[in-house]
C-alpha cells in the first residue's frame, strides 16, 4: 500500500510539473506577443556580443541554417542556448614599396584571407563560453610578416560570469580573448592586418550608474604559424596589465583614464635593446554636441629599457564637424597626432612604444608608425545614402626628434634614417569607400599614395602606393 501511494504521489508531483511548465512557456509565449518584433541582432565586429536568443520568438523571419544559429538547451529559459557562426574577410592588396623601398622591397599583389569560427554557449544570462578558431592565409605574398598568416589556431576561448552585485553588475572573464580601448591607438584587437591580436588574460569590470572599472593581466599571444595551434604566449616574451576607470557625464560626453604596465624581453629599437619595462598613464576623452565631435589622448610612459630610463610620450586627437542639413551629411575633420622619439642625449630613452596599435587609424597602407612622429591630417566624410561613406583626407609627417628613425607600423624603424638630418618624413593622399551591403555583407576600398621627403630619398626610399580592396562576410 505505502509503494502505490508513493508511486501515485510522485505521479501527481510530475504532472503537476508538466503542468506548471507548460504555463510558464504559454505566459512566456503570451508576453512575447504583447512585445515589438524582436529584430535579428547585427552581425557585430565582436562576434560573442551577438544575442541570438531573439529566434526564440516564432515571429521573427528565420533565414537558411537558422537551426545553427540557435540551438535551446532548456524548455524554460530561451537565453540559455547554442549557436554557431563563422566570418570571412579576404582583401586584394597592391603595394608597390613596403617599407618605402629601402629594404630592397618589390611591388607585390596579394590577397589576404581571414576565416574565421566560433561557437557560443549561454546558461541563462550568468555564464557564457565562447571558442573562435582563426584560419588565415596570404596567397602570393613573398614578403611575409607574423601577422600575415596563422594556419589554423585558438583565436579565442574563455569562459565568462556575468553577477548582480551592490546595485551595480560584475563581470568576469578568464582565457584567450581579445579586448580593445578607445579609438584603438595603444591597445587593439589589431583588425587592419589578417591574423588579429589575442590574449591570454583574466578580465574583470564592474559597472555601477555611470562608473565602470576594469581591471585585467594578460600574455599577449605570439603567432608562430609553423603547424597548427602553435600559438603560445609566455612571461618572458611580453605581459600587460592595466587597471582603468572610465565614467560617462552624459550620453554624449565620456573620460577614461588608467594606469598600465608592459614588459618585454630583448626589446629592440633604433637607438636602443635589452629587457624593457614601461609604466603607462593614459587619459581618454570622447564627446560630441551640436553636430561637433572631438577625441582626445594623451599617454606617458616611464620605465626601462636595458639600464635606460625610459620617458616617453604620445597625444592623439580627432574633431570634426557635420553638416546634417547638408545632403550627404558632409563632415570636415582634422586629425592631429604626436609621439616622442629618442634624442640620442644618453640620460633617457624617449622612443615611445605604441604597444598594440590597430594601423587602420592612420591608413591601411602601414607607412605610419605611431613612434617620432607629427601626423596633421584634415579629411572630409561624406554619407551617400544609409549605406556608402566616402572618405578624402590629406596628410604631412615630420619626426618629432631627427635623432631617432622614421617608423612604419607597428614600430618598425625605417634603416638608415636615425641620427640622419631632415625632420619632413613626407604626405599622403587617401581615399576609402566603405559599402554596408546588407547586415551581413560590406565592401571597402582604399587607395593612398605616399609622397616621401628628402629624409626617405637620401634613405634609399621611393614614393609609394597602396591599393586594397576588401569584402567581408558574416554568419
Amino acid at each position: 500500500m505505502a509503494f502505490l501511494l508513493a508511486r501515485l504521489f510522485l505521479r501527481k508531483e510530475w504532472a503537476a510539473g508538466v503542468v506548471c511548465l507548460a504555463a510558464s512557456q504559454m505566459a512566456w509565449a503570451d508576453d512575447q506577443k504583447s512585445q515589438p518584433l524582436p529584430q535579428r541582432p547585427a552581425i557585430m565586429f565582436n562576434r560573442y556580443q551577438e544575442d541570438w536568443s531573439v529566434l526564440a520568438d516564432p515571429r521573427v523571419k528565420r533565414e537558411p541554417f537558422d537551426e545553427l544559429k540557435y540551438i535551446p538547451l532548456s524548455s524554460v529559459d530561451p537565453y540559455t542556448y547554442l549557436s554557431f557562426g563563422a566570418s570571412t574577410r579576404d582583401r586584394f592588396e597592391s603595394n608597390n614599396a613596403a617599407n618605402f623601398g629601402t629594404s630592397g622591397n618589390r611591388s607585390q599583389n596579394y590577397v589576404i584571407s581571414r576565416n574565421e569560427f566560433n561557437a557560443d554557449l549561454r546558461v541563462g544570462s550568468e555564464l557564457q563560453a565562447f571558442v573562435q578558431f582563426q584560419a588565415d592565409y596570404a596567397p602570393w605574398k613573398t614578403q611575409l610578416t607574423p601577422v600575415d598568416r596563422d594556419k589554423l589556431d585558438l583565436e579565442q576561448g574563455w569562459v565568462a560570469l556575468t553577477e548582480s552585485l551592490g546595485g551595480g553588475t560584475l563581470k568576469l572573464r578568464a582565457g584567450r580573448q581579445q579586448f580593445a580601448f578607445d579609438l584603438q591607438r595603444f591597445i587593439a584587437v589589431r583588425d587592419g592586418p589578417n591574423v588579429r591580436q589575442s590574449y591570454d588574460a583574466a578580465w574583470a569590470d564592474y559597472e555601477t550608474g555611470a562608473w565602470r572599472f576594469i581591471t585585467l593581466y594578460s600574455l599577449p599571444v605570439q603567432v608562430r604559424d609553423i603547424t597548427i595551434f602553435d600559438d603560445y604566449s609566455s612571461v618572458t616574451t611580453q605581459t600587460f596589465g592595466l587597471a582603468r576607470t572610465e565614467y560617462k557625464f552624459s550620453e554624449s560626453l565620456f573620460i577614461a583614464g588608467y594606469y598600465a604596465n608592459f614588459t618585454q624581453g630583448n626589446a629592440r629599437f633604433a637607438n636602443a635593446s635589452g629587457a624593457e619595462r614601461r609604466d603607462i598613464f593614459d587619459v581618454h576623452l570622447n564627446g560630441n554636441a551640436n553636430h561637433f565631435d572631438f577625441d582626445f589622448e594623451a599617454m606617458s610612459q616611464t620605465g626601462s629599457i636595458g639600464i635606460e630610463p625610459i620617458k616617453a610620450w604620445a597625444v592623439g586627437s580627432i574633431a570634426g564637424y557635420t553638416f546634417a542639413d547638408v545632403n550627404w551629411r558632409p563632415r570636415v575633420g582634422i586629425q592631429l597626432d604626436a609621439a616622442s622619439g629618442d634624442g640620442n642625449n644618453k640620460r633617457t630613452f624617449g622612443t615611445f612604444n605604441p604597444l598594440f596599435p590597430n594601423g587602420y587609424y592612420f591608413t591601411l597602407a602601414g607607412y605610419t608608425g605611431y613612434t617620432n612622429v607629427i601626423h596633421v591630417k584634415p579629411s572630409l566624410s561624406l554619407q551617400v545614402g544609409s549605406s556608402v561613406k566616402i572618405m578624402l583626407a590629406a596628410a604631412a609627417l615630420w619626426r618629432q626628434t631627427t635623432g631617432d628613425a622614421i617608423y612604419t607600423q607597428p614600430n618598425v624603424a625605417v634603416p638608415n634614417t636615425a641620427g640622419r638630418p631632415g625632420a619632413y618624413t613626407g604626405s599622403y593622399g587617401q581615399l576609402r569607400v566603405d559599402w554596408a551591403i546588407d547586415r551581413a555583407t560590406s565592401f571597402a576600398v582604399e587607395a593612398v599614395h605616399f609622397t616621401i621627403g628628402d629624409a626617405l630619398r637620401n634613405a634609399g626610399g621611393h614614393n609609394s602606393n597602396y591599393v586594397g580592396v576588401e569584402i567581408k562576410r558574416g554568419w
